[in-house]
Parts: structure tokens; C-alpha cells; sequence
């Protein structure tokens, strides 16, 4: 080995989910100073634009021992590495280092680009595209055939806000967002009206914009209540409706359509008399409406009830209490 001062190796990384030819200014400099710019990857997604800025790569990486000798001279030797790193190299170089007869040159990780908030999505946007594409199952899928899974998903996700699993919260958020890439990975097929994720991405925000005036316009709001009447106005503005109840789902689970009913008509100021009838249905849109009015969730309070019924059956079996009662 080279006796000399031994320079320096720098191990430049860009993500992946960021649009290639999108350096740090670090990275540029760095590219643009260094003896020798090496990279492995005859197809990574760097390369055109290195080529376009002039920085000179060469398309292999020798052996950990040849780089360290090349560095000899106090040169920096850059490689530029995949998502995935170079793992026979970084081990090569940790071998040698850890070997102490090598004097070894100075190794730097420097991350070329960084992901941003939500970057992470394009993963679930990339991966839900090639399954589409590959697997028999979800290929054959359509908007009618996934939509028991959404109801499903949903309600798997209110019962571990419920139970206070973080864990399972986690995971249950994760379930209902593939069912929104899934159904909008379908949409993007239609013949006739075709839309992607960041179609939907786009008209979700374009919403929220519109709807908090007081965050992105000139509009203020000092209490929770203030911000919920702009949102009244603006959607009843935006909608059109003939009537308050339109919109409401009707197939929605029964308790939670009562309360929804009447939390229109009272938000809209509508002195309605419950219809009369001694049927259970009757006395339970009552019980929903009253609650509603309470500040109370019909449909919570009855699982809530529901669980201490269930913990009831488990004790006369002889079993403990399941170990999911904390309110979320």
C-alpha cells in the first residue's frame, strides 16, 4: 500500500423518490472536485444528468483494497451508490479498516438528496402499480369487487382508535390508504374517464384549501365552532343541495344515519318532530337523535356498551376481560 497521505472516499446516495438531476449543492461540489467519479450502475438514474453537467463518471468500482491505493496521494475518489448501497464494498473497506495494517483513507457518507414528508407514498404508489400489473388476484379487481373491503377496512381502523393500540392504528391507517391507491390505481383504466392517485391527490387539496379560508385566505377564525360554520358555508356553497339531507348516506350503519339526520336538520335550524311509532326502530332514531343533540356518538356509545356486554358473556364463561376497553 501506498505510504503517502491517504485522501479520502466518499459514498454519495440519492433517494430514489426523488426526481433524478435533484442534487444537494454538497453533492454537485463534491462531483465536481473529485479525482474520479466511479459508479457500478450502468442504468442509474444519475448518469444522464452527470453527463449533462459535465462531471466525467466511470461505469465500475474496484475492489476495496485498488480504492483505497487509488485515494493515495490525498485524492477523493467519489462512488456513487444505489438505493441499496454497495455491501461487498462497504464490507471490504470495513475489513481493511479493521484490519490495522492499512493506513486508510477518510470515508464519508454524503446523502445527495433526502426525502421529504410523504415520500414514502410514492413507494405505495410504484408497488401498487406492478401488482396490478402481476398478480392474478388484484388485476381482476374492480371499483364494485373492493368496495366490502373499504367498509371493512374502516371499521378495523375505528376499533383500534378505539381500543388504543398504536400499533394496530399504524397498521390499520395503512389498510385504508391501499384501498384509496387500489381504487384509484383502477380509475386510472377507465376507457372514458380516467383519473390517477394524484388526480385525487389534487382534488383533495384543492377542497381543503377552499374550505379553510381562514388558514389560506383572508378570512379568520377564533374557536373550533368558528371553523366548523365556515365549513358549512362553503360546502353548501360548493354543493348546491335542495335539501339538508341530501348527501347523507343511507347505507351507512342505522344509528349513525339518525344522528346524522338530525345534526342537519338542527345545524340548519329545523324544528322537525320525530316521527311517531312504537316500533324498536322508532324509540331507537329517538335515542340517536337525543344523543346527537348530547354531543354524544350513538353509534361509539353502543360499542362501548357492546364491549362491556361482550367482557360480561367472557366472565360467565370463566374467561378474563379482553384486554381492549380503553377509549381511544
Amino acid at each position: 500500500m501506498n505510504a503517502e497521505a491517504p485522501g479520502r472516499i466518499v459514498l454519495l446516495t440519492a433517494s430514489h423518490r426523488v426526481a433524478p438531476g435533484l442534487l444537494s449543492w454538497p453533492a454537485w461540489q463534491m462531483l465536481r472536485t473529485a479525482d474520479r467519479v466511479l459508479c457500478a450502475e450502468p442504468d442509474h438514474p444519475q448518469l444522464p444528468y452527470l453527463r449533462e453537467a459535465g462531471v466525467a463518471v466511470e461505469h465500475s468500482v474496484p475492489s476495496a483494497e485498488e480504492l483505497v491505493d487509488d485515494c493515495a496521494g490525498d485524492r477523493t475518489v467519489v462512488v456513487l451508490v444505489g438505493g441499496e448501497g454497495n455491501q461487498p464494498l462497504t464490507d471490504g473497506l470495513a475489513r481493511l479498516g479493521g484490519s490495522g495494517r492499512v493506513r486508510m483513507p477518510d470515508l464519508e457518507l454524503l446523502p445527495g438528496s433526502y426525502d421529504l414528508p410523504g415520500a414514502r407514498l410514492l413507494d405505495l404508489v410504484q408497488v401498487m402499480d406492478r401488482i396490478r400489473l402481476e398478480c392474478p388476484w388484484t388485476s381482476q379487481k374492480t371499483h364494485r369487487g373492493l368496495a366490502k373491503y373499504a367498509i371493512e377496512e374502516a371499521y378495523e381502523l375505528v376499533e383500534a382508535i378505539e381500543d388504543g393500540d398504536r400499533e394496530e392504528l399504524r397498521e390499520e391507517l395503512g389498510d385504508v390508504l391501499l384501498q384509496v391507491v387500489f381504487h384509484a390505481r383502477i380509475a386510472q383504466e377507465d376507457p372514458d374517464e380516467p383519473f390517477s392517485v394524484d388526480d385525487v391527490a389534487a382534488t383533495i387539496v384543492e377542497k381543503l384549501i377552499h374550505r379553510h379560508p381562514h388558514v389560506f385566505g383572508d378570512e379568520t377564525a377564533e374557536t373550533p365552532e368558528d371553523v366548523h360554520a365556515h365549513w358549512l358555508r362553503t360546502k353548501a356553497i360548493e354543493k348546491q343541495r335542495d335539501s339538508v339531507t341530501d348527501g347523507v348516506p343511507l347505507g351507512q350503519p342505522g344509528l349513525a344515519l339518525a344522528a346524522k339526520l338530525g345534526s342537519r336538520a338542527r345545524q340548519a335550524g329545523l324544528d322537525v318532530a320525530l316521527p311517531a311509532g312504537d316500533s324498536t326502530g322508532y324509540q331507537l332514531l329517538a335515542l340517536a337523535v337525543r344523543a346527537e343533540q348530547d354531543g354524544t356518538d350513538p353509534e361509539a356509545a353502543l360499542r362501548a356498551a357492546a364491549r362491556s356486554y361482550r367482557d360480561a358473556i367472557r366472565a360467565a364463561e370463566g374467561h378474563p376481560a379482553a384486554p381492549d376497553n380503553v377509549e381511544g
